[in-house]
């Protein structure tokens, strides 16, 4: 076969560039200019304006099933033209074969697939030889195996032709055959596109096409400027069924190998909306189907020479190229690739003109979103997909399944403030859903300290459950339960408090009569009977959800503390110890173990548990510092078990309160945060570096200590550990407590007095520091000044028997013995079923 018919002529010269463009108003031209100027070229000009014809009418009408009945009538001249090429004086001219190929073409889009298949095997299409071809017969050949070997997704020959046996050795030599003719299409065609960008530059020819689009030049226009070339259905789908049928057949390497073939070729700019395809498709291949031990490096040539064969496509080459090591890096270059084309080639325009390439767009890279939050989420890489999702905002207008992505990668990656706001926008964009607005509840609840925001999320949230269910009405009933049992610990009178905690317990009871099988609604009831003292009522549902959920960590704790309420105290130890074997480094379980230690083997079994705290928090806090240090190729599946940076904000609140700011761990935090913030523009002190809250962990375990050291009269050891907390966070309101306790057992009662009003000043609400500064007035003779704080701290916290029992102190001193007597009385009856720790240690989690 040639490449051209044989001329010397200007005008031969002139035709045969004209096919390489694929101007085929001018070849037709010209061919009529051949045949007035000439003699014995008649089936040379037959061959070019049946091939123009042809060509022409596929260009308006491409061949696709669909277009099959409009081919069968208008390509009935280009099929008489090129009929008479098949001929002696066409094997002269040397068109014959071309017309033997093109007549497939032909008929194939006629949807006659047997005669196609007849015209390729007359043709000799497997006897060519690769050789040097023109890019004209380059493509017409390529197209001529995607012929042969196409998949039956559109309808091509081989698979749409039944074979007459059932053998299975003749089944897999099809299957071969079909693959291997793909394999070589796919191959031409990235080699015509290269051979025709290298010849006629990347501006087209006379009939330029964008692969995602046709819109005119001067439509104003969106997308990209139309000045490639395309390459036709046909091949694109070659190019893409090969790696495809691979996978059907069971050969995933080959598949592998197929698309690096590929995405390693060199680049025109015709192939860039195909290599954003099929970077994801291999992406998601890898990401499904291979495995760390099973991945087959890249095996990516850094130096040599391209392939000589004409018809490979070359690929690149050379010492600076970038291979990946694994496939955590294959993948995610992979999708970052795709991730900046289609981001690049986003239409933004919202006119209706441009409705169709906006929505295929916007699937192109919602796809790619997809398979990035899956493969950063596996490893934790949560800042890296809020990234990628910001910029996907700009054009994710009123979608709502990028803005949720977007809310969860901001959830995942701390950034709660933000993602309640991201949420509040899903919420509009999907009214009938309730799940966007429980997400942004849970967010109020356990981030943000917002409980008020907290419950309206939560009531719209059932509400539309109601009226859409989705089933999760009972954790609707739960977020609105917990919403106000939140509220009424921040509620300013008894009566108000009181009628908050009634609305939260019944929703608690709803959501269980809807779901029996949530262990949820059991736990904030036997949270909900804890702090009211009706202890036997609060074990049952303890217990309940322990049976529901047994490895739930906030019921088997509450467990734990009702045991010690009851005074079963050696009972609580053994269950927390045995809760410590499978949560090891759960710092809250940890701290309530001292306690029941001190209480059960004395303070110094005690202080060897909180000084082995301090080496736990010392080897968790290197880890952190360790998993925040990886690079993007070291990057760690997320591991399942919980450690001590998923603890819930509410383990740092005050544990011996049950005020808001005991409630509220978050509010707690951000106040030590904040006034650590202050102290460093006061005084020049600095924060330690790395994540404030780890820090805050530390705080507590020191302040633990100083307690242990303040219960044996160890001062100076207190004092010691005071420092030490001191330098982490110098204007804590919890510290202030501890020194002024140190002064307090100096009887230095003036600068114990001056460190609790500190305390009392940053946190109104802390019951201990009103209960030791009022003793500390009281000390000094101004008892009425005592009595009327503690009358707040029983505001506060009327279950505080120590409140009690100081308020009684104080009024027998003040010689009011009646109503002394029924303060202590009153302390006796709390102290009785008063646990190791107050209840509100127990974290209010909506999970």
């Amino acid at each position: 076969m040639t490449s051209k018919p044989k001329a010397s002529s200007r005008l031969e010269y002139e035709i045969s560039r004209s096919r390489d463009e694929s101007n085929w108003k001018k070849v037709a031209d010209l061919a009529e200019q051949l045949n007035q100027r000439s003699t014995g070229f008649d089936v040379l000009v037959n061959f070019l304006i049946g091939e123009c014809k042809l060509e022409q009418f596929l260009e308006e009408n491409p061949p696709i099933e669909n277009n099959i009945q409009k081919a069968k009538t208008g390509l009935t001249e280009a099929k008489r033209y090129l009929q008479t090429c098949i001929s002696e004086q066409g094997a002269k001219l040397n068109v014959m074969r071309d017309a033997h190929l093109l007549l497939a073409k032909l008929l194939y889009s006629q949807g006659l697939y047997d005669d196609a298949l007849s015209h390729l095997n007359k043709g000799g299409l497997d006897s060519l030889t690769e050789k040097q071809l023109s890019n004209r017969i380059m493509k017409v050949v390529a197209e001529s195996f995607a012929i042969k070997g196409i998949c039956e997704t559109l309808g091509l020959c081989l698979e749409k032709i039944p074979l007459s046996t059932t053998s299975k050795f003749k089944t897999a030599e099809r299957e071969e055959q079909v693959l291997q003719a793909l394999v070589k299409a796919g191959d031409l065609a990235l080699r015509y596109l290269q051979e025709m960008e290298r010849t006629q530059g990347n501006t087209g020819g006379t009939v330029p096409q964008l692969m995602s689009g046709n819109n005119p030049p001067s439509s104003g226009s969106p997308l990209p400027p139309n000045t490639e070339y395309r390459i036709g259905p046909i091949l694109e789908t070659a190019l893409q069924r090969a790696p495809i049928l691979y996978i059907k057949n069971n050969k995933l390497s080959n598949a592998i190998e197929q698309y690096r073939k590929v995405l390693s070729s060199v680049e025109t700019s015709s192939t860039q909306s195909l290599r954003q395809t099929m970077a994801r498709q291999l992406a998601e291949v890898l990401l499904r189907g291979v495995s760390e031990k099973n991945y087959v490096n890249f095996g990516f040539k850094r130096e040599g020479k391209n392939p000589e064969s004409p018809w490979k496509p070359k690929k690149y080459m050379g010492l600076n190229l970038f291979v990946p090591k694994d496939e955590n890096e294959e993948i995610l270059l992979l999708l970052f690739i795709s991730e900046a084309m289609a981001v690049r080639n986003a239409v933004l325009d919202l006119s209706p003109e441009f409705q169709e390439a906006r929505v295929h767009s916007y699937n192109n890279v919602t796809a790619v979103y997809d398979l990035l939050a899956i493969t950063l989420c596996r490893r934790s890489q949560f800042n890296i997909l809020v990234d990628s999702f910001e910029r996907a905002m700009k054009f994710s207008f009123e979608k709502q399944h990028v803005w949720m992505q977007f809310a969860l990668s901001l959830i995942s990656s701390g950034k709660h403030a933000r993602a309640y706001l991201v949420l509040h926008e899903v919420s509009r964009l999907a009214p009938d859903n309730s799940l966007p607005c429980l997400l942004a509840a849970r967010i109020c609840y356990d981030h943000l300290d917002l409980p008020e925001r907290g419950l309206k999320m939560a009531e719209k949230a059932l509400e539309r459950e109601i009226a859409h269910p989705q089933n999760l009405l009972a954790r609707c009933h739960v977020a609105v339960g917990l919403g106000h049992e939140m509220m009424s610990a921040i509620a300013r009178t008894q009566n108000d408090r009181q009628d908050l905690r009634k609305k939260a317990f019944e929703a608690f009871l709803r959501a269980s009569s809807v779901d029996p099988n949530d262990h949820l609604p059991e736990f904030f009831m036997a949270l909900h009977y804890a702090q009211a003292r009706q202890l036997s009522e609060a074990v049952l549902h303890a217990k309940m959800a322990l049976h529901l959920r047994p490895d739930h960590i906030h019921s088997l704790h509450l467990l734990v503390l009702l045991l010690s309420a009851q005074k079963q105290h050696v009972e609580a130890l053994q269950l927390i110890e045995a809760a410590l074997e499978e949560y090891p480094d759960n710092f809250n379980l940890l701290c309530t173990k001292v306690h029941l230690e001190e209480y059960c083997l004395g303070v110094e079994t005690a202080l060897l548990t909180s000084k082995q705290m301090l080496q736990l928090w010392k080897n968790v806090y290197e880890n952190k510092l360790n998993a925040e240090t990886l690079g993007p190729g070291m990057m760690r599946v997320a591991s399942e078990s919980r450690s001590v940076f998923q603890i819930y904000s509410s383990e740092f609140s005050d544990g011996d309160s049950g005020s808001p700011a005991g409630n509220s761990g978050t509010a707690a935090a951000r106040m030590e945060q904040a006034l650590s913030e202050v102290a460093s523009s006061i005084s020049g002190f600095q924060p330690k570096p790395g994540p404030q809250y780890v820090w805050l962990l530390q705080l507590h375990i020191w302040l633990l200590i100083v307690e242990l050291y303040l219960r044996q009269g160890q001062l100076k050891e207190a004092e010691a550990s005071i420092m030490e907390a001191n330098a982490l966070f110098p204007l804590s309101h919890q510290l202030m407590v501890m020194k002024g306790r140190v002064h307090e057992c100096r009887q230095e009662y003036e600068e114990a007095k001056l460190c609790f009003q500190n305390a009392v000043a940053v946190n109104p609400f802390h019951v201990k520091a009103l209960q030791h500064l009022s003793m500390v007035h009281h000390n000094l003779g101004n008892s009425r000044l005592a009595e009327k704080l503690l009358r707040d701290a029983v505001t506060i916290d009327p279950m505080s028997h120590q409140s009690w029992f100081n308020m009684g102190k104080v009024l027998q001193d003040m010689g009011d013995y009646e109503t002394a007597t029924e303060c202590i009385a009153t302390a006796i009856e709390l102290e009785a079923s008063c646990p190791i720790l107050p209840f509100s240690n127990i974290p209010r989690t909506f999970e």
